[in-house]
């Protein structure tokens, strides 16, 4: 029977009161599957509601709704017993062979409607084992005892017939054939279930990619718009500042101009009247009439009442200092709204290119303890019993990820919330793993760190201290490995926390972590891993 899986699946998907394949098919409460037209008519001119097969009775009468995948695997099966599978004629018709409908297991005949008609009537006749019309019916006989195969054996999981049970198999636990059949049809039935539901869950994540995806869309139009607004609004304020400050310095050089031509108009005057003394000066001089010398105005003797012109001055500077510093402090706006901005656009770039990242337990320092899921690492007080291994972290409790990257982009997110101190980065492969580490691009490490809670460095040649206006709670390490660069971002406030630029790599990085110490307490949280949200 083994050799033939179309009459076991004919009986799996056979409904028990038609002997047919399912038309329709409905299920009972309890469990049972019928076709609805069957199943209609057993219900028909009747008080009670019960189930035809195992006779369970309902209170009220089931509101039956079609079974639609045990249909379509209805549907499948008939489609592909008219494709594949040759006609059985009747064993009985002696001049024009009628097809056959049922097989007989016990008379091992097959049967056309009329000569079917004695099974149907005849009580002794009437408990034979009627089944679909078969070709092979042999498959259905047991070939050493030549009777219908009734039960299974379980143990041996083999089709056998009454005579089987009660020798080699008669400590087996068997069952009849129908039971394990109708466990079998649940199983397959279960099982279509669960494929449904993987097609309508990836149906379903179909939906939600685009629309992720249409979302982005939108919100990189509304952005796109929002910045061309913002930089078309800073434009004309620097034109309108622009104006007032080229005004502002017409008017001052204006008012100089006349401030000078009034100045040398005064001085004009002042020589005129100087050279006019200076005359009449001189004709005194000349003169030898004692008495007019001593008679003329005794203004003449003394220094003429003039302007101190020493400390009068134009000034060549243009005074606009007040313009002056709104412009610059514009600009500082303006640099400022552009970089978070381009920070802020960065990191949403740089996400695209989010790679699942798990942590190496080869590498662990063996203080370390990791989740199962190789997400998540923290500190422990007690060193664990590891295997030596070459590429573990002996001294600094430090490890790297499983995925290692030789070319192109690569970006994911680390949750640090709660920590007072840590390590994040990027390593390259021949780093040192053995005894006390120095972070630096020239040891192959690209990180930052946090110390005493609230100090962050970025670990150069020579460190270099970072002034962070917020606390990061998660932190994105970006690599871009042709470009040699390495960035970190503060993922909740999108901003840009600090770059390697310019470096060469021609190993192949991993991503790099440390715990750091647990600090009385206070650092026991661990790294955690964070999948980007979809």
């Amino acid at each position: 029977m083994a050799s033939s899986s179309g009459p076991a699946l004919n009986e799996e998907l056979q409904c028990s009161i038609c002997l047919e394949v399912f038309t329709d098919p409905v299920t009972t409460p309890c469990g049972h599957n019928f076709c609805r037209s069957c199943l209609s008519k057993c219900w028909t001119d009747t008080q009670t509601c019960f189930c035809p097969l195992c006779k369970e009775t309902f209170s009220k009468r089931p509101d039956l709704k079609i079974n639609t995948i045990l249909r379509e695997v209805a549907q499948h099966f008939k489609e592909k017993l008219s494709l594949g599978e040759p006609e059985v004629f009747c064993d009985f018709c002696s001049e024009r062979k009628q097809k056959a409908l049922k097989t007989c297991l016990t008379c091992q005949c097959s049967y056309c409607d009329s000569h079917l008609e004695p099974h149907l009537r005849v009580p002794r006749l009437k408990k034979h084992k009627l089944i679909t019309a078969v070709e092979n019916l042999e498959d259905y006989i047991c070939q050493k005892h030549e009777r219908p195969l009734e039960l299974f054996c379980r143990d041996d999981q083999t089709c056998v017939c009454l005579s089987c049970s009660e020798g080699e198999h008669r400590t087996h636990n068997t069952v009849p054939i129908e039971e394990e059949s109708q466990e079998k049809k649940n199983q397959l039935v279960q099982t279509q279930i669960d494929m449904q539901q993987m097609i309508q869950d990836r149906m379903k994540k179909i939906q939600e990619i685009k629309h992720s995806v249409e979302l982005r869309k939108r919100n990189t139009e509304e952005e796109k718009s929002s910045s061309v607004k913002l930089f078309t609004d800073l434009i004309r304020s620097l034109e309108r500042h622009q104006t007032e400050l080229l005004k502002m310095m017409e008017k001052q050089q204006k008012a100089a101009e006349k401030r000078a031509e009034d100045l040398i108009k005064e001085l004009e005057q002042e020589i005129t009247e100087l050279k006019r003394r200076n005359t009449e000066i001189e004709q005194l001089s000349n003169t030898d009439d004692h008495l007019h010398i001593i008679q003329m105005n005794s203004s003449l003797y003394s220094r003429p009442h003039t302007k101190n012109w020493t400390e009068i001055r134009i000034d060549s500077d243009v005074n606009v200092n007040s313009l002056y510093r709104s412009l610059t402090e514009l600009k500082e706006t303006l640099d400022g709204n552009v970089n978070e901005m381009l920070s802020q656009t960065g990191l949403t770039f740089v996400q695209t290119f989010a790679v699942d990242v798990t942590l190496d337990p080869d590498t662990a320092n063996p203080r370390l303890i990791l989740s199962d899921d190789g997400k998540q690492v923290s500190y422990g007080d007690i060193k664990q019993d590891v295997p030596e291994n070459p590429k573990r972290f002996d001294s600094c409790v430090n490890i790297l990820a499983k995925q290692g990257f030789s070319s192109g982009r690569f970006y994911y997110e680390v949750q640090v919330k709660g920590k007072t101190g840590w390590d994040l980065g990027v390593a390259k492969e021949s780093i040192n793993r053995k005894g006390n580490i120095c972070l630096s691009p020239k040891n192959g490490f690209w990180s930052v760190i946090l110390r005493n809670e609230n100090h962050y460095e970025a670990c150069e040649s020579l460190p270099v201290s970072l002034s962070l206006k917020e606390k990061p709670e998660k932190v994105g390490v970006f690599v871009d490995y042709e470009e040699g660069l390495v960035s970190f971002y503060d993922v909740e406030s999108r901003s840009l926390i600090y770059s390697f630029t310019g470096q060469t790599f021609t190993d192949k990085l991993y991503p790099y972590f440390g715990p750091y110490l647990i600090d009385k307490g206070k650092n026991s949280n661990p790294l955690i891993i964070t999948p980007l949200m979809e």
